[in-house]
């Protein structure tokens, strides 16, 4: 409705501004139709357009116009028909206080006395009829203009009152993601305080056992390339486990930004499982807050991991989209899929953690998937920026 009334208004504008030279092109065709051509005619309407669109608004341009008005209807009685209308609205317009009405009544009296063809007769009725018939025509205009301006002026209080409440909306939703956030941080520090403990009693020491008997089994040539990557993917996995006993972001967020980090993690993956993997950026590119990113990062990282698990993919793609209110991470595989009717609403292991990491960030995660079609992975976020401090 709002969009139609601001529609509706800027036709007027245009129509209002173009008024003047239609009312002035209407009486000087209808003068040369009835009246024949006339060259001081043609001179007048000529400097008339031109004042119209020349001289500033002002005082100095209503008694101008005034004036070409009064010298046009000495040329014919239709420029008081037509054109005489502009000096009541442009009186209006540009005048103020008192002078509006001095510039309608001086239209009014050059009007009345065209019509009449000449000065009232020195008569006290001629004298009473032209000033009644003057009076008339600026109370009339008085009046409609002064209900139009009401009408504008009710306008303008509208556009400010949506503009008001549209600022306040944009501050409201930035301040709803935030406690979003603030609230999800404050939520997670008692589960992160007794999951810290027992990642460390058992991952942490678990990854070290790796660690010693991946390293003793290093002497064996044959495996030595799949030995190295297990031994670097336990360090990873330990360092990660130390990262989360401190609750500290993860180490890729930490040295590089979100999509640097999304790359590193694709190319790695990539290299370990010998699978074609592409990361594609959409957007403009802005820092998250950083429960975002690291939302983000995991969920790719968790997918990733049932791709190269379950899916037995030959390529796998991710796209990285900023957009104004969301960001979203899309992963497609053209694996095996899955039946998502048959593993149930919440999935594995896997998907359930995925799902719930997304929702703690008031996110959605949408997941498609067909037995030998593949599987798509779509996890949408608020686009909460980095807070200033």
């Amino acid at each position: 409705m709002t969009g139609r009334l601001d529609r509706w208004e800027r036709l007027l504008e245009r129509q209002l501004a173009a008024a003047p030279y239609v009312l002035l092109g209407t009486s000087a065709v209808l003068s040369l139709l009835t009246d024949g051509t006339s060259w001081v005619m043609l001179a007048l309407v000529a400097l008339a357009a031109g004042w119209i669109w020349l001289v500033p608004r002002g005082v100095v341009y209503v008694a101008g116009l005034v004036v070409l008005i009064a010298a046009l209807c000495t040329q014919g009685l239709w420029f008081a028909s037509f054109f005489g209308f502009v000096g009541y609205l442009h009186s209006w317009q540009y005048l103020r206080g008192k002078w509006r009405f001095a510039g309608v009544s001086a239209t009014a009296a050059i009007s009345v006395a065209t019509y009449n063809g000449g000065p009232p007769d020195p008569t006290p009725n001629g004298i009473f009829t032209f000033l009644f018939f003057t009076a008339a025509i600026v109370a009339l205009v008085g009046l409609f203009s002064f209900v139009g301006e009401i009408t504008a002026e009710r306008s303008a209080e509208r556009k400010r009152m949506v503009a008001q409440l549209e600022a306040a909306m944009k501050e409201n939703a930035g301040l709803h993601a935030q406690l979003l956030v603030q609230a999800r941080e404050a939520g997670v520090l008692d589960e992160r305080q007794r999951m810290a403990a027992e990642i460390h009693d058992t991952l942490a020491q678990g990854l070290t056992g790796i660690i010693t008997q991946l390293q003793a089994a290093h002497r064996t040539e044959e495996w030595r390339r799949h030995v190295d990557n297990a031994i670097g993917l336990a360090r990873e996995s330990l360092a990660e486990a130390r990262r989360s006993v401190h609750a500290v972001g993860p180490g890729q967020l930490a040295a590089a930004p979100l999509p640097d980090a999304l790359a590193q993690v694709v190319d790695r993956w990539g290299e370990l499982n010998g699978v074609r993997a592409d990361l594609t950026i959409t957007g403009t590119v802005r820092p998250m807050h950083p429960e975002v990113e690291e939302t983000l990062l995991r969920t790719a990282q968790e997918a990733l991991a049932n791709a190269a698990k379950h899916a037995g993919a030959s390529r796998v793609g991710l796209t990285l989209s900023y957009m104004e209110d969301v960001v979203t991470l899309d992963v497609r595989d053209d694996g095996a899929g899955f039946d998502p009717e048959r593993v149930g609403d919440g999935g594995g292991f896997g998907l359930t953690s995925m799902r719930k990491r997304v929702g703690r960030v008031a996110g959605t995660l949408e997941i498609e998937s067909e037995p030998g079609f593949g599987t798509a992975i779509s996890a949408s976020v608020p686009a909460v920026v980095v807070p200033h401090g």
